[in-house]
């Protein structure tokens, strides 16, 4: 006879907790994304973007509360869940890395935001001053001797960079590093001789947010060869997270590989063709 079962089986439900968990986390992502996309783009004003984006933050901490709330659940009445509850500690954990990134710059950093390889002339911002002038932009003055100092003691490598080429060359090589970033020219005047320098502002952005910061290049003939120094300064906020340090850096890096590269070399001339000698006639 056939084993007859009373009722049918029953599975246990899914935690409450850990479905919240997982909603909230992926709130807080798509909310990332979204902000993250209107920062950069533009689309609104910089402020309720950032807010939003913080916010997404804050969703992202309590999902994380909540999932462990979910294990707790878990354990003591042994409902499911527990693919959610982890897949939403993922999900958070990918929105959090980079600002946690972010926050231990923040704290091991100084608070600057002007970065220049000469503190005591540093280069002009011209033309991108008009741009520098709305509410909540930084000032295009240069933040003086208390900055340089701050630079000095975080930055130490941060140095003009002196070629053994003439300021045309130099400037030409600069202006391909440029063009091969792909920042925004907004000016640019090559040198003049004797002793006018050449000139290159340009906007950058930052990586992940697209944050604006301005770039100005000066390349002077100096001697025999030529002087290049670089500026670059966050258009917001006070603390640069050391992403004009790393810009500046990278870009001096470059440039002295380029040159390296672009050695002349002494051309060889092409030698004279042989002219087969003239075959005797003999006299008969």
């Amino acid at each position: 006879m056939a084993r007859r079962f009373s009722a049918p089986y029953q599975s246990e439900p899914f935690s409450g907790l850990a479905t919240w968990a997982r909603r909230l986390a992926v709130f807080a992502a798509v909310a990332a994304l979204v902000s993250t996309a209107i920062v950069r783009f533009g689309f609104l004003e910089m402020k309720p973007a950032l807010m939003t984006f913080f916010g997404a933050l804050a969703c992202a901490g309590l999902s994380i509360l909540v999932a462990f709330a979910g294990f707790v659940a878990l354990w003591r009445n042994g409902s499911r869940g527990m693919g959610r509850i982890l897949s939403a500690l993922l999900l958070d954990a990918l929105i959090l890395a980079y600002p946690a990134y972010l926050a231990v710059q923040y704290r091991n950093l100084p608070p600057i935001h002007d970065i220049t390889t000469d503190p005591i002339n540093p280069p002009r911002f011209d033309t991108l001053a008009r741009l520098r002038s709305g509410d909540g932009t930084n000032t295009a003055v240069y933040a003086g001797l208390y900055s340089a100092e701050q630079q000095r003691a975080a930055y130490p490598d941060i140095e003009p960079v002196d070629l053994d080429m003439p300021a045309d060359r130099a400037f030409e090589l600069v202006r391909r590093l440029v063009m091969r970033r792909k920042w925004l020219v907004i000016d640019e005047r090559s040198p003049q001789p004797p002793q006018r320098p050449g000139h290159i502002e340009a906007v950058a952005r930052t990586p992940v947010m697209g944050f604006r910061e301005d770039v100005a290049i000066r390349v002077a003939p100096d001697r025999d060869g030529s002087r290049i120094d670089i500026r670059s300064s966050s258009r917001y906020f006070e603390h640069d997270l050391g992403s004009n340090a790393a810009r500046i850096s990278s870009l001096i890096d470059d440039i002295n590989t380029a040159a390296e590269n672009n050695v002349e070399r002494p051309v060889k001339k092409p030698r004279a063709p042989v002219k087969p000698p003239a075959k005797a006639v003999t006299k008969r």
